[in-house]
């Protein structure tokens, strides 16, 4: 299995406040914030390592540094929400932005935007949006990043649907998926149940 659905206390706490409907965008966004870093935390856990020398003021010692260049992918609008949290985890990492939104009619994704340079600059990509739905978002956005030239990439989002998962999944099984939590279903018009809405709306306060 290449799903990681987390079970730290901290992630747990801040995900039911990010759930509340009584939550106000400025809130919302500091959540997301954070359980970004969390989250982060938890997914660089495997990243590779080379050996260093370190001079202390006592001495030198062995260090380690991160081996692999980093692409950080937020899902336009809602990954954006994502990207602070986890640029605190790794501030080196490069920022890539694709947009993307779900045609409400069809729950398909629709590209609109794509700033990726020609040739890839990174050896990994992590791929960032709060909520994994039908995965139809996810799926074309590893699509594009695996035909730009990146093979190694990890999945992050805050909430997940099974049925996402599994279309993600059966499309890109060599993806690994770190999420905060898996919920229950998707309901007739593709939210996440029990979710907490459109996060970019709540993000952004655009709700209606």
């Amino acid at each position: 299995m290449n799903v990681y659905e987390s079970k730290h206390p901290l992630i747990l706490h801040k995900l039911a406040l990010l759930r509340d409907s009584n939550t106000k965008p400025k809130q919302f966004r500091e959540l997301v914030n954070e359980l970004s870093l969390l989250l982060g935390y938890e997914a660089t856990a495997d990243l590779d390592l080379t050996s260093t020398q370190v001079e202390t003021p006592m001495g030198t010692t062995d260090g380690h540094q991160i081996t692999p260049t980093i692409g950080l992918v937020p899902i336009l609008r809602a990954g954006l929400g994502m990207v602070d949290g986890l640029l605190q985890l790794i501030p080196a990492m490069q920022v890539w932005h694709l947009g993307l939104y779900r045609n409400e009619e069809t729950l398909q994704p629709v590209s609109y935007y794509n700033k990726l340079p020609a040739q890839p600059t990174v050896d990994t990509c992590f791929v960032v949006d709060p909520m994994l739905a039908t995965g139809g978002s996810a799926i074309a956005t590893i699509d594009v990043i695996k035909a730009w030239g990146v093979t190694h990439i990890k999945f992050l989002a805050l909430i997940a649907a099974p049925e996402g998962i599994a279309a993600l999944q059966q499309k890109h099984p060599d993806v690994s998926i770190h999420v905060a939590t898996v919920d229950a279903h998707l309901n007739e018009i593709g939210y996440i149940v029990p979710g907490l809405g459109d996060a970019g709306d709540r993000q952004f306060g655009t709700s209606d």
